[in-house]
Order: C-alpha cells, then structure tokens, then sequence
C-alpha cells in the first residue's frame, strides 16, 4: 500500500508542477497542496516536495510527517540549512523563510491543530507511528 501512495503523490507533484500550478492545488484527498522548494544541503541540487498545507494569518504551515517514518523528510534538513526558501501555492510563487517549531514551541498545540485539521487526522495517526517529535514548519512570505 505503501508503495502505491508514494507513486500517487509523485504523480500528483509532477502534474502540479508541470501544469505550472494551473492542475495541482487541491487534487490529493481534496487537501490544498503547495510546492516547497528548498536546495540540497549535501548536493546543492534543487528539491521539490509536493506538501499540504495550513493557514496562519499570513504564514503557511506545512508538517514534515514523513508518514510517521521515524526518520524526518530531507526537505527539512535542506530547510534548517537554508531557511529561505520558495513556495508555489497554486500559479503563485513566493518567497519565504522556513522555521521548524517542536511541542516546546508555545504555538506548537495550535499550528498542529491547524495543519491536522486539514489533513483529516491524518498526522495524529501519523505521530502514534514515530517517537520522534514531528515539526511543524512555519513558511513566512518575505516582505
């Protein structure tokens, strides 16, 4: 089953991506999905991540489940490494800073209520499958 989810969620990046954003925004379980950017820190290659997404006020809050993997995804890292990043909500491009936020954050409890909301639960399911806390990764457009 596995295996089957990843290859739909690479599907679902190459069509938003390739559709320059016009097909993309809300086709994965009906959750809005935007396009993180981010640069390998070992490789200085370009990385995109297909991912869905929270609002908060202004920011974008995105959680970096890996499905409950115990390992994080490599877009966090590449994000720690270089926060400035590049986000595609839908045709719109925007600049933004990455800012990784953990249970001790005060604003923790309500950002991840935001984004598990959206995700229909999905990252409580996904944080009973892991011991290590997962971030939640604030995105704040630059001004």
């Amino acid at each position: 089953m596995g295996g089957v989810f990843v290859n739909v969620l690479k599907a679902h990046q190459w069509v938003y991506e390739h559709s320059r954003g016009m097909v993309g925004h809300r086709v994965l379980f009906g959750n809005p999905t935007l396009l993180l950017r981010t640069v390998g820190r070992k490789t200085g290659v370009d990385r995109t991540s297909a991912l869905t997404y929270g609002r908060d006020g202004d920011d974008y809050l995105v959680t970096a489940s890996n499905g409950g993997s115990p390992r994080p995804p490599g877009w966090l890292a590449n994000a720690k490494a270089e926060p400035l990043c590049e986000i595609q909500v839908g045709t719109n491009r925007i600049t933004v800073t990455a800012r990784a936020t953990y249970p001790d954050d005060p604003n923790y409890e309500r950002r991840w209520r935001i984004v598990d909301e959206v995700n229909q639960g999905r990252y409580t399911e996904y944080q009973k499958q892991t011991k290590r806390p997962i971030a939640v990764v604030v995105l704040t457009p630059a001004r």
